[in-house]
């Protein structure tokens, strides 16, 4: 872990580096704060590393976020080390083991309506399958079971709203072939624009029409409703 963290230094340097020489070239000063911040995320740091590079922690900050000395510019994140909130769940999903799987379980808690919870999951899915493609699995056994879960709830979500927009969608032909019905006695066949014009009604629009023809004496009648409905 100690040389990941003395590669990530060298990074972050060459980067301050870069900073002063754009610097230099355009013949301006860089202070101090507009140099970038290294954000190290470790799914856990053992004493003995907080101790060699002498990290500290940050009472503003909480739990598990541990500063260098000021003039480095670096913060080491124990992700296992993260208080239990959703401020931190999306780190917390980036960590290992039982840390991960507490917040897989979180997210899947989520209020059904919750669009985090639809899109934690989607990407949660988009990961296990990235995994599944590049021949990682056996490698990645641990983080495949914590994803396991999170997929099969997406699977379950994603199958839900399809049978709700198959009924919807099943309601609203229903609805428009009815509707034509009752024109076609009450009016005569309709021409095939405003056929197709009232097959694109939704459903709420074709109940109003529904209503409406009932004072239709004419094809006029009903490409005028068709023409302000259709225009709100």
């Amino acid at each position: 872990m100690s040389a990941e963290v003395r590669s990530c230094l060298l990074k972050l340097y060459q980067v301050h580096g870069d900073f002063q020489r754009k610097a230099r070239r355009e013949q301006e000063s860089i202070a101090e704060e507009a140099l970038p911040q290294l954000w190290i995320l470790a799914s856990s740091a053992s004493d003995a590393l907080l101790s060699r590079f002498e990290a500290t922690p940050n009472d503003e900050w909480g739990a598990g976020v541990y500063f260098l000395a000021l003039g480095l510019k670096v913060a080491i994140i124990a992700i296992n080390q993260l208080p239990l909130t959703e401020e931190t769940i999306w780190l917390r999903l980036l960590g290992k083991g039982q840390t991960q799987k507490q917040a897989v379980a979180e997210v899947i808690e989520f209020d059904r309506r919750d669009p985090r919870r639809s899109t934690i999951l989607r990407l949660l899915t988009n990961w296990k399958i990235s995994i599944e493609l590049t021949d990682r699995v056996e490698a990645e056994e641990e983080l495949m079971m914590a994803l396991s879960q999170a997929y099969l709830e997406w699977e379950q979500q994603t199958e839900q709203r399809g049978e709700r927009k198959g009924r919807a969608e099943g309601e609203q032909i229903g609805e428009a072939r009815l509707i034509l019905r009752l024109l076609a006695r009450r009016l005569g066949s309709a021409t095939p624009e405003a056929e197709a014009q009232v097959r694109a009604l939704s459903l709420p629009q074709l109940e109003a029409l529904g209503e409406a023809l009932l004072d239709f004496s004419g094809p006029d009648d009903l490409l005028g409703w068709l023409r302000s409905h259709l225009q709100t």
